[in-house]
């Protein structure tokens, strides 16, 4: 994957620094702000450093991973980020089970409605946008996520190894949630290189992979990133049904929809494992850890419903799109 062209003096400064461009440069002030997922040099420039621990770019020396100026401009990127989040997202913890705890915050979440307007009314062009800006986490699919097996023990370890496993495909590479969202892409006629659309996607595209990330990569995070998870097991089976049929509407054959259909029975299961086996056993482990694991839920609903709004806000209104994505 390339290394995706700046939007602003951060993401600038860190491909300069990945280039060996800006010469130790000092980096740029990186502001406080009240709407960061909004934010396209901010979100960038965080994608691109989260992205050094996963898969890398094209031509930039790994050593980068670890690279103590790179990492310390990472955590300044980082503080806006998290502040938002946590002002806006932490939530009271209460005397309940983890799992009616979820089940609440779910239920209390009124987002935008992406997937009855996808089932109902999206064109194929809608859909194809849809599906365009999942590529950028949906071919990392559970990437972020198996950060935390090495951080779990006994019952909890146990419960995201199962829900990681069928994300993989259960060993095999045709059944790879991945592999499956690659041929509704292909459907589409869209490219299905991972990160290929980066360059083209709104900040708050970016964000919904920046919030798992920075979860996923420190450990103080670990009982976000599981709380994250678990609100994404939660609510995936009735939106996946409708993008399934919407999908259908629009010409999509079995294969090609299977990504969706595969996700309505395995979330369904997955539902239970992820509150109870996974989130339950670690607070039962961690009492200290409910507030952050109600805080990762309630930051990926968030998230999730800032971009759900932003890309029906576009197709009800063309002007406020941002960027414009034009490749395919």
């Amino acid at each position: 994957m390339q290394l995706p062209p700046p939007r602003g003096p951060l993401s600038q400064w860190l491909r300069d620094r990945l280039t060996h461009s800006n010469h130790g440069a000092p980096h740029p002030e990186v502001q406080a702000s009240c709407r960061p997922y909004i934010d396209g040099d901010l979100q960038l420039a965080l994608w691109i450093a989260n992205e050094l621990q996963y898969r890398g770019f094209d031509e930039i020396d790994p050593a980068y991973q670890w690279d103590p100026d790179v990492i310390a401009f990472r955590s300044r990127l980082e503080e806006p980020w998290l502040a938002w989040l946590e002002a806006n997202c932490r939530v009271v913890p209460d005397k309940r089970p983890v799992a009616v705890q979820l089940r609440a915050i779910i239920d209390g979440s009124d987002g935008p409605r992406l997937a009855p307007y996808l089932r109902r009314h999206a064109t194929r062009a809608q859909f194809s946008e849809f599906v365009l800006n999942r590529s950028v986490y949906q071919l990392k699919e559970a990437d972020p996520h198996s950060f935390g097996i090495p951080r779990l023990s006994g019952a909890a370890k146990a419960a995201l190894v199962e829900i990681e496993a069928d994300e993989y495909g259960g060993g095999r590479r045709e059944r790879m949630h991945s592999e499956l969202f690659r041929t509704t892409m292909r459907w589409l006629g869209l490219n299905d290189d991972y990160g290929h659309y980066v360059p083209d996607v709104p900040a708050v595209t970016l964000a919904v992979s920046n919030v798992m990330s920075v979860f996923a990569l420190h450990s103080r995070w670990t009982a976000a990133l599981i709380g994250h998870l678990a609100a994404l097991e939660m609510t995936s089976t009735l939106p996946n049904r409708q993008y399934a049929t919407g999908a259908t509407r629009l010409g999509a054959s079995e294969e090609q929809a299977r990504y969706f259909t595969e996700h309505i029975e395995a979330d369904a299961v997955h539902e239970q494992i992820a509150a109870h086996d996974l989130c339950g056993s670690y607070v039962q482990e961690h009492p200290d850890a409910l507030g952050d694991v109600l805080f990762g839920a309630r930051s990926a609903l968030a998230v999730d419903d800032l971009f759900a709004g932003q890309l029906l806000a576009g197709w009800i209104d063309p002007s406020v799109r941002q960027p414009s994505l034009e490749r395919a």
